[in-house]
C-alpha cells in the first residue's frame, strides 16, 4: 500500500456534506488531512458534476461510490453515467435494502439481478463491488449469505469490497476473507473493533482497537486492492478527528 492509495469513505463524515457550501469546507478538511482520494457516500442530493468539480478544485479523485441496491439493479445505466462524470471505475453496493435474508428464494434472485448489474457495468468499464455487514454471515444452507454471493455471481461481474469491522462482528476472521477474496479485492474498509464499555463491539480509529491491520492490509495487498478505504460508521470524538488518526496510522504503514 502507498500513500496515495489511502482514501475516506465521506460516509464517516455524513452529516457534514449535506449542503454543496458544508462538502467545500468538508473536503478541503479531508484535503489538509493528507487524503488525496475519496469514495462519494451519503452526501447531500448535490449535482454531480458540482461534486467533481469540486474534488478536481482540491486534487481530490474520487477511487469509487456507494449506490443503492436498488438503483444498481433497476438503473444500471444511471450508475455508469455518474461514474462517468467522476471518472471513475468503482461502485459498490452498501446494503441489501429491502431484500429478505431468510429468505433462500430471495437471496438467489437478488444474486442474479446484482450478477447481471454487474455484468452491465462490466461492458462499460465499471466494476461492481459488495459490501458486506455482519447480516451477511448468517448461515443458510451450510454456507454463509456472502459465501452464496460470491459463489454464485461471475467474479468479473461482482468484486469485493469487504468491511473488516463486519466482518469481525459477524464472527470471522478479515484476513481470511483478505485472502479468499485474491484477485477479486479492488477495495476495503478499513475501520478498527473495540469493545466498548457496554462490553460490545464498536467502532475505532485504526491503530486503536484489537483487529491486526498490517497483516489485513499485507494480505489484502496480496489479493490485488487498489484502494485502501478509511470508514468509521460512528465516532466517539469528532470525525475530522477520527479520520486524522486513522490517516495517520496507514501512513506509518504506507510504502
Amino acid at each position: 500500500m502507498n500513500k496515495k492509495q489511502i482514501a475516506l469513505t465521506l460516509y464517516t463524515i455524513r452529516n457534514f456534506c449535506q449542503t454543496e457550501k458544508d462538502l467545500v469546507k468538508s473536503l478541503q478538511k479531508v484535503k489538509n488531512i493528507g487524503y488525496s482520494a475519496i469514495q462519494v457516500s451519503s452526501i447531500g442530493p448535490i449535482n454531480p458534476r458540482i461534486v467533481k468539480n469540486i474534488c478536481d478544485d482540491l486534487e481530490l479523485l474520487i477511487c469509487a461510490t456507494h449506490e443503492p441496491n436498488e438503483l444498481i439493479i433497476n438503473n444500471t445505466n444511471k450508475i455508469i453515467e455518474k461514474l462517468n462524470i467522476f471518472d471513475c471505475i468503482y461502485t459498490a453496493l452498501p446494503y441489501p435494502l429491502n431484500v429478505n435474508l431468510n429468505s433462500i428464494k430471495e437471496i438467489d434472485l437478488f444474486i442474479k439481478k446484482i450478477d447481471k448489474a454487474g455484468s452491465i457495468m462490466k461492458e462499460s468499464g465499471k466494476v461492481l463491488c459488495y459490501h458486506n455487514h455482519a447480516i451477511e454471515f448468517k448461515k443458510i444452507e451450510n454456507e454463509t449469505i456472502l459465501e452464496r454471493i460470491y459463489r454464485k455471481t461471475n467474479h468479473h461481474n461482482v468484486q469485493g469490497e469487504p468491511d473488516i469491522f463486519w466482518i469481525q462482528k459477524g464472527g470471522h476472521n478479515p484476513i481470511d476473507w483478505c485472502i479468499h477474496l485474491n484477485n477479486r479485492l479492488p477495495l476495503i474498509h478499513l475501520k478498527d473493533f473495540v469493545i466498548n464499555e457496554n462490553d460490545e463491539g464498536f467502532y475505532a480509529e485504526l491503530g486503536q482497537g484489537n483487529l491486526n491491520i498490517p497483516r489485513i492490509i499485507f494480505e489484502a495487498e496480496n489479493s490485488g486492492c487498489k484502494w485502501f478505504i478509511v470508514e468509521q460508521d460512528e465516532c466517539n470524538k469528532d470525525p475530522f478527528e477520527a479520520i486524522k488518526i486513522s490517516y495517520k496510522y496507514l501512513n506509518l504503514l504506507s510504502k
